[in-house]
């Protein structure tokens, strides 16, 4: 292994070798992972959808650890950061209001909620440090998803506006409430198109290095969505609309399929 390590590109190098800080970071959230399950879980099936919220929240942790540690917001999509943040607001909107999205297990007692108010926290503190304090690390003109007939930080509208429609046309009924069941199918689809800036600006990059952290940041977004699909793909049938259509759950499951 050691030859084969010797035989890469530097750059090449720094990128398959593990740091210290990649290799603490994931045993920690390990841990901490089962140590809420044994905890905070009664076992449930529905405790997926706590753990989906575990892992986009360690997700923004190592993002920002990143960020604090190289002093440096390279690679980093101010976008998707912008479109995370829609998509936590709008969940609280719905689950601090009303308990049908909520998961059935313990955890969904207040865990959930603190995870993902956590999560809301984490990714302004990743805005702030990339907009106010490493501002001249951000890579601006490789930002550049949606800059089409717009001006440029409005891109984020082209994944916005269409995820707004698609739920107002399309929401299950759980709660029994309409602000409150769109919120939260509104944040469920615009999660599924969210990380498409981040990838845009990967697949722009010049240089073809990605920060390792960063990277590690995306993985750790898309395994979130890997759960949360393992969830839905064997409870989507509960969600019906108003009128009892059936419809509106393999929206849902396809906005899973589609993110993942």
């Amino acid at each position: 292994m050691k030859k084969v390590m010797e035989l890469l590109p530097e750059s090449m190098r720094q990128m398959v070798k593990p740091s210290s800080t990649v290799v603490a970071a994931w045993g920690i959230f390990f841990f901490c992972s089962l140590l809420v399950y044994k905890l905070l879980s009664d076992g449930d099936f529905s405790f997926l959808l706590t753990y989906a919220a575990v892992c986009r929240c360690f997700a923004f942790v190592i993002l920002n650890i990143k960020m604090y540690t190289s002093n440096s917001a390279s690679s980093v999509s101010l976008k998707t950061l912008e479109a995370y943040v829609c998509v936590f607001f709008l969940r609280l909107i719905s689950i601090m209001r009303h308990e049908g999205y909520l998961p059935y297990d313990s955890s969904g007692d207040w865990f959930y909620h603190f995870v993902e108010s956590a999560s809301l926290c984490g990714v302004c503190v990743s805005i702030y440090l990339l907009y106010f304090r490493f501002r001249g690390t951000y890579d601006e003109s490789q930002d550049c998803f949606g800059n089409l007939h717009i001006p440029s930080f409005l891109g984020v509208l082209y994944v916005v506006v269409p995820c707004f429609l698609l739920s107002c046309l399309f929401h299950p009924n759980l709660n029994k409430d309409w602000l409150s069941d769109v919120s939260w199918t509104f944040s469920m689809y615009l999660e599924s198109c969210a990380i498409l800036p981040q990838l845009y600006m990967f697949q722009r990059q010049s240089s073809g290095v990605v920060e390792v952290l960063v990277s590690h940041s995306v993985f750790a977004l898309g395994f979130a969505r890997v759960v949360e699909m393992a969830f839905w793909m064997s409870s989507f049938h509960e969600l019906t609309s108003h009128s009892g259509s059936k419809l509106v759950g393999y929206v849902v499951l396809i906005a899973q399929v589609s993110g993942w």
